[in-house]
């Protein structure tokens, strides 16, 4: 994987381990198995954030129901068969487990990626502006995470009428909403989405110019 593959989607979260570990999948020979952290927010509320570890990082023992970590690692996103349709999930990828630092942000998210559908701008009933925007990150070996997007306010302007095929920079946090899933007549289930709540954006030359500080940064550090 390369420095822009590494840099386009860098996310950290600290918080406690809800459930055990369960296998997902195998690759390559390496299993992955799946929890669920519960990351505080600044008003006291949690947001649940699924993660996928690999078995060589289970093996030192820190995951596990009630325990603090902090882990490193990249936003990411797979379709799941139901039935006849595909759904999109998205998980925290772990690359590294961290002691927790109660000095730091306890999630935080910057990617870089495309704008991959026409972004959907709305009102809420109190006024509130709000802007929805899917974008498609890439990732080694020609594949693609697509991560949904929240704008809010003067970013939600801001972006409404960027075109398809843009490119952002977007820095905030991962968050879980629950909503209520229509099925059909008189039929509704609760589901949980995951999307980044944005804080800031960079379009075109300015992710350039920030990335050449980033790498220089990294270099001289």
């Amino acid at each position: 994987m390369n420095y822009e593959q590494m840099s386009n989607n860098k996310l950290q979260l600290t918080g406690t381990i809800l459930q055990d570990p369960v296998y997902s999948h195998e690759v390559c020979g390496e299993e992955f198995y799946e929890s669920k952290l519960s990351v505080p927010r600044l008003s006291g509320q949690e947001d649940l954030i699924p993660i996928t570890v690999s078995e060589r990082l289970l093996a030192r023992g820190e995951v596990k129901v009630g325990e603090k970590i902090s882990v490193c690692g990249q936003f990411r996103s797979y379709n799941k068969l139901e039935g006849e349709r595909s759904r999109l999930l998205l998980t925290a990828f772990v690359r590294e487990i961290l002691p927790p630092d109660e000095g730091i942000n306890p999630n935080t998210i910057e990617i870089i990626g495309y704008i991959c559908k026409p972004p959907v701008y709305r009102t809420t009933p109190f006024k509130r502006e709000i802007c929805d925007v899917l974008l498609a990150v890439n990732r080694a070996y020609n594949k693609s995470d697509y991560i949904p997007c929240i704008m809010w306010g003067r970013n939600a302007r801001f972006i409404k009428d960027m075109p398809v095929g843009e490119r952002l920079w977007v820095t905030g946090r991962v968050q879980s909403r629950v909503y209520t899933k229509c099925l059909g007549e008189n039929v509704s289930e609760e589901r949980v989405a995951y999307e980044v709540s944005v804080a800031k954006i960079l379009v075109g030359d300015r992710i350039e110019e920030e990335l050449c500080v980033e790498k220089n940064n990294e270099y001289y550090s």
